[in-house]
């Protein structure tokens, strides 16, 4: 399918964002917004964002990537990744406007742009899927005096507790809902562990979530820890000789073709 390119300047808290927009001739409702994660120029994983955004428009996918502030040609100062909500909801609002039948997105990352992508998507209800490759989240401390946001995150991963709640010896509606109540206040307490807040992030969000792993790679193996220890919900797919950054042509492929296939098949 024939598709066009647009380059668009947007605004976030003052500062003038990039992005780049693949549109379809016929572009579907469902979009990707390709989050990018290091203040890295036109080569290296950027390359690697273009090549995918081809693949997936020509397909009628339509693709936006942009850089947060301190990331590329865009302005403002360098900043973490837990700290870019600003930068991913001023993209999605102009990823909207520049294609108006869309109806929804599904946020794409690789390494810390998928653990940004992870922490912001249960706060936007226009997120619908999250495609997250190689998470980079390391592995929590252990907690000495857990509190009542660790003894929930900790409770996900509980057969027992959740036969308490079928059984009906515990009350499901005031637990469930004092579990989704945590889980949010801990996606979004800086003071508390990485893993634990996207963990707790993944587990308040409603839609579909692929992850992909490389399996050569440190970070996919502590994030498929990770999810396991939790019993957290997502399709995984392993890319089994492939480092954190799928680097080679034949892995780059493989990604694509996985994303486009998920992207239209939900």
């Amino acid at each position: 399918m024939k598709f066009g390119q647009r380059a668009l300047r947007f605004h976030c808290v003052g500062s003038c964002l990039v992005g780049i927009i693949d549109v379809p001739e016929r572009p579907i409702e469902r979009g990707l917004l390709v989050v990018t994660d290091a203040a890295q120029y036109r080569v290296g994983g950027h390359r690697q964002f273009a090549l995918l955004s081809r693949t997936l428009a020509g397909r009628g996918i339509p693709v936006m990537r942009f850089d947060h502030r301190g990331c590329g040609d865009s302005e403002g100062k360098a900043r973490s990744c837990d700290s870019i909500d600003d930068d991913v909801r001023s993209a999605i609002a102009e990823f909207f406007m520049q294609i108006p039948d869309m109806k929804e997105i599904v946020v794409w990352g690789l390494g810390e742009a998928a653990t940004a992508a992870a922490l912001y998507a249960h706060t936007d209800p226009r997120v619908r899927g999250l495609i997250l490759l190689n998470p980079r989240v390391g592995m929590p401390a252990p907690a000495l005096r857990p509190g009542p946001r660790q003894y929930y995150l900790g409770r996900l991963g509980e057969l027992g507790f959740w036969k308490k709640v079928a059984t009906g010896n515990v009350d499901f509606a005031a637990s469930a809902a004092a579990l989704r109540q945590h889980l949010r206040e801990a996606a979004a307490d800086k003071t508390m562990e990485l893993p634990e807040r996207v963990i707790a992030a993944l587990s308040c969000f409603e839609g579909q979530t692929l992850v992909i792993l490389g399996g050569a790679g440190d970070s996919a193996r502590e994030f498929d820890q990770l999810i396991g220890k939790h019993g957290l919900r997502c399709r995984r797919v392993e890319i089994p000789l492939a480092d954190d950054t799928f680097a080679s042509r034949k892995w780059r492929d493989e990604v694509a073709q996985v994303t486009a296939h998920w992207i239209v098949t939900w």
